[in-house]
């Protein structure tokens, strides 16, 4: 038991930080990923906190994209701004010269999303890598939108992933959850400026994370302290039920990359009658982001669509409540259909301004297409349209 509390062996102690059934599913996740190790957490917010304050402390700064989660912006802009770090939110599609600019002596990681939830903005990740490595810091990237199944940040230059495994992963609304998963291939002793990896830890016997435990310092950190004493593990049970979901994930993407493709063309379809007003889908041609699809997604996205219809705020509810096979719920991507109102639910704590940041519009609708057949999802559609 003291070897293992000394970090001197590996084993299963408490299950806070680590247990066999836990265990194995983060060795699958991190084997999807590409990456050397991960660490669950109790939902996709707290992996999103842990990957953060893992390398920030009061004082520091981070880069961020605007184009992300409206709780993951929420918990950026005002719960980590009260603990002292800073943050900088840059437009996804700004400059290089202007991200370079957003960059501080201070700033310890630049954080983004694969693909933005709910606007669908796509990261250029190679871009946003080299931005950060340009200045001795990490990239760390949510990728819960594509999964591996359709993009491992890794391989174009990203350090750290995240997920809401909540989503995609677990695939039928189980069981909550996260991830960080440590890529193991960013030199945090070259800029200084992680001292909490590099120098003694005299919380837990002194232990020097970079030498002891090499390229998955940043991994180890984050289980023997901020899990130790945050206590936001996933429990087993969770765990469980997620890997059953993991069994299907590249089917399941499959399907949901197909069915959404339909659908956001039957929706552009629309355009010129009336019924719909814009359709933001990164797969359809006529999509900014298409070429970064092409690039980073090639399989495709994911299955989330945003689009408006006629009628605004108004016309947004009243085409929702007339959906018969999709749900109206606050989850998005899992094996059923279901849409959202994000300007009057899940974003509804920003200010039209921040609303506008994260690319949100009043009439922006949320479709998650899951795996149903696409002639009945369409169908559905098409009859709640009727009453607008």
């Amino acid at each position: 038991m003291g070897a293992l509390f000394d970090l001197k062996a590996n084993g299963f102690f408490y299950t806070r930080l680590a247990n066999p059934t836990v265990d194995a599913v983060e060795k699958k996740i991190a084997a999807l990923e590409g990456g050397v190790c991960a660490v669950m957490t109790s939902s996709g917010q707290a992996a999103s906190t842990f990957s953060v304050l893992n390398i920030c402390k009061a004082g520091d700064h981070v880069v961020c994209s605007s184009a992300i989660y409206g709780g993951t912006y929420n918990l950026f802009n005002k719960t980590l701004r009260d603990l002292g770090i800073d943050f900088t939110f840059v437009n996804p599609d700004i400059s290089d010269e202007a991200l370079d600019a957003a960059f501080r002596d201070n700033t310890k990681c630049v954080f983004g999303e694969t693909i933005s939830n709910p606007s669908l903005d796509v990261l250029d990740i190679e871009r946003f890598a080299n931005a950060a490595h340009r200045h001795g810091v990490p990239l760390i990237v949510d990728n819960t939108f594509a999964t591996p199944a359709n993009c491992r940040p890794f391989e174009f230059g990203a350090d750290i992933v995240t997920h809401s495994t909540t989503k995609y992963m677990d695939g039928h609304a189980c069981a909550i959850g996260g991830v960080v998963v440590d890529g193991g291939r960013f030199d945090w002793t070259a800029s200084g400026k992680f001292p909490m990896l590099t120098e003694p830890d005299e919380s837990y016997h002194g232990v020097t994370y970079t030498k002891s435990f090499g390229n998955a310092a940043y991994g180890v950190k984050m289980r023997t302290h901020l899990m130790r004493d945050l206590g936001s593990m996933q429990s087993p049970q969770n765990a469980f039920l997620l890997n059953i979901g993991l069994e299907t994930l590249f089917l399941r993407m499959e399907r949901h990359c197909s069915n959404a493709k339909k659908v956001a063309e039957f929706l552009e379809s629309l355009i010129k009658s009336g019924k719909i007003t814009w359709v933001n889908y990164p797969d359809l041609e006529s999509n900014k982001y298409h070429a970064l699809v092409k690039k980073y997604l090639p399989k495709g996205s994911c299955g989330v669509i945003s689009f408006g219809v006629a009628g605004g705020r108004e016309g947004a509810i009243r085409f929702m409540e007339s959906l018969k096979l999709a749900a109206i719920v606050t989850h998005v991507a899992d094996a059923r259909t279901c849409v959202l109102h994000p300007a009057s639910t899940t974003h509804r704590q920003l200010s039209d301004r921040e609303l506008e940041e994260c690319g949100v519009t009043p009439d922006l609708i949320r479709l998650s297409v899951g795996i149903e057949n696409v002639d009945d999802i369409i169908e559905d559609i098409a009859g709640a349209l009727e009453n607008i």
